[in-house]
């Protein structure tokens, strides 16, 4: 049996389940083991892999779960995630779903239990112990790497009017520190708070990363920041969103990216 992110124990699934994924990364990471044949319904964001899902229907966004649709499709397991899906639609899922599979992946380390726990309901246990081996060497030669580099403070913006940012109890902050990137403000409490671009805020910091995701910064918000006086000194980067805050088997591309990026 295998235990998920809230303590259910699922056994194995038969070769007849009916998957929905309501979380864009494990929908891409059910595809990669094989399972794309059990998957009859996903959240309108999970657009990879572009060329298989975009046969699955959608049954609404992460936080906002058409479900109804999700009934018509008689699902044996839904996937969900602590963060990325409300309570309120677990809740009304589970009074018709026979198994809510619960997700909550805390940084890059959490990626190989998270493809033995989806690899293991669903009988794909040679493909996640596959994914593991792959990550865990692109999670050495980014840590050897790292090695190399002076370790530095950086501000990783995700939102603009208002400004909001990660605390560094998040799974993106996490992997940035692989990088040898620790995220600022250090002592947030919120785990996406909302901050104000100021000389308090920036004065440790020597590296502004601007996300793609959820807010997709553009060329021109960094040049707008670039100009401002506060930014003097600092480096300042459009980064790709996907490689720092999806998990699953898209981690493995993120941390050969970061090397690549910090390098």
């Amino acid at each position: 049996m295998w235990r998920d992110a809230v303590g259910t124990l699922h056994q194995r699934a038969g070769g007849a389940a009916r998957i929905v994924s309501l979380v864009p990364s494990i929908t891409e990471l059910i595809c990669e083991l094989g399972l794309a044949g059990q998957l009859v319904g996903r959240s309108g964001f999970c657009v990879h892999p572009r060329d298989i899902v975009k046969a699955v229907p959608k049954v609404g966004g992460t936080k906002d779960v058409d479900l109804a649709k999700v009934r018509a499709l008689a699902p044996t397991h839904v996937l969900l995630n602590i963060d990325e899906n409300d309570k309120p639609a677990a809740a009304a899922l589970a009074q018709f779903v026979p198994h809510l599979i619960i997700t909550h992946p805390l940084g890059p380390l959490d990626n190989p239990p998270l493809y033995r726990l989806v690899g293991g309901i669903f009988g794909r246990e040679q493909a996640s112990e596959a994914l593991c081996a792959r990550f865990q060497q692109a999670h050495d030669a980014l840590a050897q790497a790292a090695r190399a580099w002076t370790r530095e403070n950086a501000l990783y913006l995700i939102w603009k009017d208002p400004w909001m940012t990660v605390s560094r109890d998040t799974y993106i902050s996490r992997t940035l520190a692989l990088a040898g990137w620790d995220t600022v403000p250090a002592g947030a409490t919120a785990r996406y708070p909302r901050i104000k671009l100021d000389e308090d805020l920036l004065q440790d910091a020597q590296r502004v990363l601007l996300s793609s995701e959820p807010y997709r910064f553009r060329s021109r918000d960094l040049a707008e920041l670039r100009a401002l006086p506060i930014m003097r000194g600092k480096t300042l980067a459009l980064i790709d969103g996907e490689m720092t805050s999806w998990y699953g088997n898209r981690a493995i591309a993120g941390l050969d990216y970061l090397r690549r990026f910090r390098g």
